[in-house]
Parts: structure tokens; sequence; C-alpha cells
């Protein structure tokens, strides 16, 4: 006789930032639920313990990037990828959500049945010995919180001659631990948050290091301690400092980002006055940083301390902006006409998109392709039972918006649970038309993946505003029974 197939009130896929988030608002506000955590690596953190390439960081502050039930306990208000991915991990085991992990489980396949009010889902475990065996579940609820980057590779262009190129070539994705670059020359390509992080670091131990991009990027520099944070801590209550940081830190990257976009000329001049601070007398700020979108076009990068900028004042840093030709044995030829020599070349190029973490997902035998669905309040898909996805914002700190959804997803978990109901969809019953994806940005990765992404719709709750203020009513203190989620 086959063996029971276990079930359980919720999976949570991933145990990363947002996926010991939603098991910590399970425990904590959903006691009667049993729920495991499917992770398919071996650690917890998520892109926290995937990436490893030196200087790697936050690029939200810390304040708002922690748990509003855990704040950040630091002065320092950027914080290292190591540090975060202890916190992380810390907090599983603080709050005992740690021991509901699953690791070496990918989950492939998630297959919803109306007639049984549950999920069917596959993974495949990894053993000990490297084999890999199918595993079965079942459960009434899923909490999706694998982000979406894509983890076994990167993007990398395909340029000519790269086959002939005789030096080291890197992806930050894959960062070799055993990778030496004292005295070498090193060329960066990319000119996004991964390079904008990693140039100044091998500044320190590289001969000599070019970030080589096709097209410039905002940039602004903050301080990795900020002294008015510093002061907040030192005469405020832990809990009481924790939220008064995260508004104020929430509300002034909303300010931010608003001004941005209704007066982006204010804003670039702002930018710009920063740069002509940082910079050495007489740096072409229009070729190198000055780029053609509006800021928040794409989504603003952070300098910590003005390293990058020290890095160019003091020489050990040179940014060049120009297309590649091709590469030749020993380096790379620019389409200008110039040549840059590199025994290293790092190809901070980006991130390839996998929503859902490119799980299959059927419902009542019917494929379904995200990207022909609503998502409603960013969290939902439409006519897709049981089914909750984190999503972070792309304009302010991931967490913001990934705690919003986990602690709504307890509530509608609760309602189901007290009424004795089995299921909740989400119907577009107004007539919402699709408005674009659901991310807002026309940053590389988001442009190449968007037609794998769940679309936005012209009016709420199908509307994503990139807003914490917006979302907070939304999903903190609105009703759980709103005409659009559908119970049965």
């Amino acid at each position: 006789m086959a063996a029971a197939v276990e079930h359980l009130d919720v999976i949570v896929i991933g145990a990363g930032l947002s996926g010991v988030d939603a098991a910590h608002h399970l425990v904590t506000e959903c006691p009667w639920a049993s729920f495991a955590i499917l992770e398919g690596r071996e650690r917890v953190g998520g892109t926290w313990d995937l990436f490893r390439y030196p200087g790697i960081r936050s690029d939200s502050d810390m304040y708002t990037f922690s748990y509003p039930w855990r704040p950040w306990n630091s002065d320092e208000g950027i914080g290292s990828g190591g540090d975060i991915r202890d916190y992380i991990e810390d907090t599983a085991h603080e709050d005992g959500t740690f021991d509901t992990i699953r690791f070496g489980h990918r989950v492939t396949r998630l297959d919803w049945s109306s007639d049984d009010h549950r999920w069917n889902v596959s993974a495949e475990r990894t053993l000990e010995s490297g084999e890999v065996e199918p595993v079965e579940l079942t459960c009434s609820f899923v909490m999706s919180c694998t982000g979406y980057y894509r983890y076994d590779r990167g993007y990398l262009p395909e340029w000519e001659g790269m086959d002939r190129y005789g030096g080291t070539l890197v992806h930050p994705q894959f960062w070799p631990e055993d990778l030496d670059l004292a005295g070498k020359r090193v060329v960066v390509i990319g000119s996004g948050a991964t390079a904008i992080t990693l140039v100044p670091e091998l500044a320190k131990v590289a001969d000599r290091v070019v970030m080589l991009q096709r097209s410039p990027t905002y940039v602004v520099s903050l301080p990795r301690v900020n002294p008015v944070d510093k002061a907040l801590r030192r005469v405020l209550p832990d809990r009481v400092a924790g939220a008064a940081l995260r508004w104020a830190h929430a509300l002034g990257t909303q300010g931010s980002y608003q001004l941005s976009r209704r007066r982006p000329a204010f804003m670039k001049r702002v930018l710009r006055r920063g740069l002509e601070r940082d910079l050495p007398a007489g740096f072409d700020i229009d070729t190198h940083f000055t780029p053609h979108y509006d800021p928040w076009d794409q989504r603003l990068c952070v300098v910590t301390d003005g390293d990058l900028f020290a890095a160019i004042a003091a020489g050990s840093v040179d940014v060049v902006t120009d297309h590649i030709d091709s590469f030749d044995e020993t380096g790379i030829r620019l389409r200008l006409g110039d040549r840059l020599d590199a025994d290293v070349v790092i190809t901070a190029t980006g991130l390839e998109v996998l929503f859902l973490g490119g799980m299959d997902l059927v419902v009542d035998g019917s494929k379904v392709d995200p990207a022909t669905r609503l998502t409603y309040k960013g969290m939902m898909l439409e006519d897709v039972p049981n089914l909750a996805v984190a999503i972070g914002y792309t304009n302010a700190s991931w967490t913001l918006k990934s705690d919003l959804t986990c602690g709504f997803t307890a509530r509608i978990l609760n309602h189901l649970h007290h009424r004795g109901l089995r299921s909740v969809v989400a119907h577009n019953t107004d007539g919402a038309e699709p408005a674009g994806d659901m991310m807002g940005l026309t940053s590389g990765y988001i442009t190449r993946a968007a037609r794998e992404l769940p679309r936005q719709g012209t009016r709420y709750p199908w509307q994503v505003y990139q807003s914490y203020v917006r979302d907070y009513r939304a999903l903190k203190r609105s009703d759980v029974e709103d005409g659009v989620l559908t119970y049965s």
C-alpha cells in the first residue's frame, strides 16, 4: 500500500527574507495552522546566501529592510550581505520557525484541484549523496516567497570573440572564492547596483579597475552610519526607535520617488549637485553619470560613503562609457575604437527574472500563464485560488511590501479558518484592463522579462502603486471581504 501523502495547511516556498517573514506571521497569527517552508538550497537567506561577491550589501536602508517586529540593531544603516543573511537566520531561530524549514526541496509544480480544495505540490529533494528524489505533498494554501531572480544563471550577453579571450571571465552571481585580483587589470562591465558595489572594493586590491558601461545610471551617495539615525537609537527604546526609523525612511524614500516622478528636472539638478560635490573637478559628468532617462524610471543606485567617487578621485578607478565591439585574446575592443587590456573581466550585466521560481502553475488541469493574469494588490493572481505571492517594492525596501503581504495573507487564512471556508480567489469583476507589468520599471532585467510577469490593472485593487502608505491602508487596514476576494 502506498504511503499517505502528507497534508499541511500552508506551504511556504523559499527560506529567504520573505519566507522567514511569512513563517513568523503564521506562528504568531495563525497558531492553528500546520506549515512547512520548502527551500531548494541548503541554507537560509535566499539571495543573501547566493551572492558572495566582494562588498555585497543592501541598496535600501536596513531600518526598512529589516522586519518591523525585529528591528535592525545596528548604527550601520547599510547592511553587508553576510550580516543580512545572519540576521535572517537568527530571526528564524529566535521565533522557532527554523525547524519548519525543509532544505534541499525545490518545488517544480503546483496543481490546484477545485474538487478537493487543495494544492498538489511536486518537489525534488536533493539527498546527501547528490541524488534527487521526487516528493509529493498537499496543502490548503501556498505562500510563494521565491523572489523573482533566477538562481542557476545570470544575464550574460553574447559578445563577439568571447571564446578567444584568454583571461578570467566571472559573473558576480557565481563569484569564485579563490579569485585573486592582487596586481591584476580588471574590467567590470555594468553600471547597476552590482557594479557600483564591486568596483570600489576591487580597487583596494587590483592594479587598475575600469567600470565599462554602455549607458550611465543615476547614483547618490549615502552614509553607512547616519548621525541622525544614530542619535535616535541612543535616546529612544529599541522598539520605538525601530518604528520611528522605519517610518522616517519609508516616507523619505517615498517622497524622493514622488518628487522624481512629478518634477524630474528638479531631481536631476539635485543629483547632479551631489556628483559635482563628490567627483574631481572637471570630471565628465555628462558622459559618465547623466542617463538619458528620468530618475526612477530605473532604480536609483546607492554609493556608500562616496566610496566609488573616492576611488575615482584617487585614480584607482576609471569610468568608460562605450559599447563593446568585441573581445580578443587579452581584452576588449570598444565601438569608438579604444581598447581595454584586462586580466579579469567581471560581467556585472544583470540578473534574469524567474517568476514563482520557475515552477509550473496548474489550476484544474489548465496551465496558468502568469503574464495573462492581473495581480490583486500586488500579491494574488487573478482567478488562481489559495495562492499568495510576496513581491517587494522596486522603489523602496523589499521588506516593506512583503511584510504587508504576509500579514494580509495571515488575515485571509484566519478568515477561511474561522468561517469554515476552504478557498479564496480574486475575481476581476469591475472590468480593470491590463496596464503593463507589475514591476513598473524600465530596467533591463525587468524589460527582458516583461512577457513573463503578471500584469497590473488600470484601477484599484489591480493597480500596483509602489507606495508603502497606500499599501499600508490597502493591506493592513482594509477588510478581507471586499467584494473582489470570493470565498467558498
